[in-house]
């Protein structure tokens, strides 16, 4: 498909300047007719009160919000905890976990308004490129991709300014933004200023949920979560939905400074980033899962989990959500929690999230068993026969050796 043959094109639309730009750009370069879809993953009023308008006033025929905060949380963040998935061992996956849903929304969109072509505004160094365009061929590949940022030659935020000032487009972003922020109900990252040099610490201005961990309160708060399947059903005796368990935890750890990050990451593309990172709900829904886990996987199960996580941690990074393999880890890892039922409570306290108590009718764990005081139900001889069994290869290989 051509230029001349695109006569309707969906954008992923922020409201921002990337965005903003990108709607006359279209217009101007492809002569067709645009339409803004909005995802309203959970990333605030504020970035979304009046964005139908600016849509508008950008040259858009059309602006079309779609709120997908709930299915967000049950259906991509939720299956993705189960799976343990934590980044190279440190990210929660809070940008990434949302990409496939936008990207599925703004297909359906796409669809419904009959497009030819999808339009997203990455840059060509990030993930979010790979992430967006992985969904879109997997769910429309009959779709034509534009990508902006890889194809014009603005190059700076001044350019990108000058071209909506020249068109007379208002645009309330200015030169005087340090950061590069990305938020949904899940996380939100803060990126560029003074990140970019790693000696660099980190500023106050770096962080936007979450207290200093110094400046938190000087009592702690205690949390009681319940899990039935992997999944938290309740929070301090109330039953919630996905969704509001995530923002009731999300206020509640980001009132003691939870969640918060500084990492040096590798990009898909080859290059290193870094970022502050804030997760004060998921950090504690995460410690609360793995809490369960330790009592109710036996160890070759656990093993197993661990696997999975490292394995779905580079699928949901890299923008692989809609392939075989990820529906297959997902699988693995719901399986495994059918029995990660129990109860945590979690203390807050200065940045952290520490597991006090936890409970399952599910649970391995035996004080009969574990005690360090008297018991009738070991007889610890049996260890000797189940060593000498566990290590006769080792003894063999010694054998042969001497021989």
């Amino acid at each position: 498909m051509t230029k001349q043959q695109i006569n309707k094109v969906v954008v992923a639309y922020s409201g921002g300047l990337d965005t903003s730009v990108i709607i006359p750009w279209l217009k101007e370069n492809y002569h067709c007719e645009v339409i803004a879809f909005v995802a309203d993953v959970g990333q605030g009023a504020e970035e979304l009160n009046g964005i139908e308008e600016k849509a508008i006033a950008s040259g858009a025929t059309e602006c079309y919000v779609v709120d997908l905060k709930e299915q967000m949380v049950e259906e991509y963040i939720y299956p993705t905890l189960k799976t343990g998935a934590c980044y190279e061992g440190k990210y929660l996956l809070g940008t990434s976990m949302a990409r496939p849903i936008i990207a599925k929304a703004q297909v359906e969109v796409a669809r419904n308004v009959g497009a030819d072509a999808l339009c997203h505004g990455c840059t060509g160094k990030g993930n979010d490129q790979v992430r967006f365009e992985g969904a879109f061929a997997a769910l429309a590949p009959e779709l034509m991709v534009i990508a902006p940022w890889r194809e014009w030659d603005l190059v700076s935020r001044e350019e990108c300014l000058d071209y909506l000032a020249e068109r007379n487009i208002p645009c309330t972003a200015s030169l005087t933004k340090i950061y590069s922020r990305d938020a949904n109900a899940w996380h939100i990252s803060t990126e560029g200023g003074v990140l970019e040099d790693t000696w660099n610490a980190p500023n106050e201005d770096c962080w936007e949920w979450t207290v200093d961990p110094e400046q938190a309160p000087n009592e702690a708060e205690f949390v009681t979560v319940k899990v039935q399947q992997g999944e938290i059903v309740e929070v301090d005796g109330e039953a919630m939905t996905p969704y509001n368990t995530l923002v009731y935890l999300n206020e509640k750890g980001a009132k003691h400074g939870v969640g918060r990050i500084d990492i040096v990451e590798n990009r898909l593309v080859g290059i290193k980033s870094r970022g502050c990172y804030e997760t004060p709900g998921g950090t504690i829904m995460m410690e609360a899962l793995r809490a369960v886990e330790q009592l109710v996987l036996d160890k070759s199960s656990f093993e197993f989990r661990e696997e999975l996580a490292v394995k779905a941690s580079h699928l949901v990074y890299d923008g692989r959500w809609f392939t075989p393999l990820c529906k297959s880890v997902l699988a693995a890892s719901e399986e495994l929690a059918k029995d990660v039922n129990g109860e945590v409570v979690i203390k807050l306290y200065k940045g952290h999230a520490t597991v006090t108590q936890k409970r399952s009718d599910n649970s391995l764990y035996s004080e009969e068993f574990a005690t360090f005081g008297e018991d009738e139900v070991y007889d610890q001889s049996h260890a000797g026969g189940f060593i000498r069994l566990y290590s006769l290869a080792s003894r063999i290989r010694a054998l042969n050796e001497k021989k």
